[in-house]
């Protein structure tokens, strides 16, 4: 049984009010919630992702679909509500920062996005994504990060499939570009350098 059938059944049980269900999709998903709304909100991230998953149990008896049409639907309610933050504090986004006030440097990364965000430098990470132009930051968090597919993300950005194929490899081509991140992936002496790799379909 793959992760998504035992999410699902997780859900279809969250829907019917139990609340071991819910807390499993909630362990599921969260991390990848909390890291968009990162890039998003800055440090208002948990008490908006607090919001977006108090909004989606109340109105989870209403949801039908299966998981990737679940993701797609919390991510929704995530970007409205980190909208609704934005506007509230009259801000654009912030970007995440060390305790210092400095984008924190965490460790090595690689190619990727997604290989990028793993382990102790996600905090670094998110603090390179979040300083791309909006539109390419939230692709690339909404594609690679959460997985979405190219149509999910663009009913989730109210864009057009082309447009967020557009913005993610415009997006990853920056970070690729980014002297820290190119810094991060020089080759050992004796290595070859690995192409950056773009999500199919991007």
């Amino acid at each position: 049984m793959s992760d998504d059938d035992e999410l699902l059944r997780a859900l279809r049980a969250a829907q019917s009010g139990d609340e071991h269900g819910f807390a499993t999709v909630w362990r599921a998903l969260q991390p990848a919630v909390l890291r968009y709304l990162r890039v998003v909100v800055g440090d208002a991230a948990e008490d908006v992702a607090s919001e977006t998953w108090l909004q989606a149990s109340r109105d989870l008896h209403r949801f039908s679909g299966d998981m990737p049409a679940f993701r797609g639907w919390l991510f929704r309610i995530a970007r409205h509500r980190g909208i609704d933050e934005r506007r509230r504090l009259g801000r654009r986004p912030e970007q995440p920062t060390g305790s210092d006030g400095t984008t924190d440097a965490g460790p090595t990364v690689r190619d990727t996005a997604a290989e990028v965000l793993e382990g102790s430098g996600t905090r670094w990470a998110l603090g390179l994504i979040a300083a791309l132009p909006a539109d390419q930051a939230e692709a690339v968090m909404l594609r690679v990060v959460a997985g979405l597919d190219v149509a999910t993300t663009a009913k989730v950005l109210g864009k057009r499939a082309g447009a967020v194929r557009v913005a993610t490899m415009r997006g990853l081509r920056r970070l690729a570009a980014n002297p820290q991140v190119q810094a991060r992936n020089a080759p050992l002496p004796g290595s070859s350098p690995v192409d950056p790799a773009l999500p199919e379909g991007v």
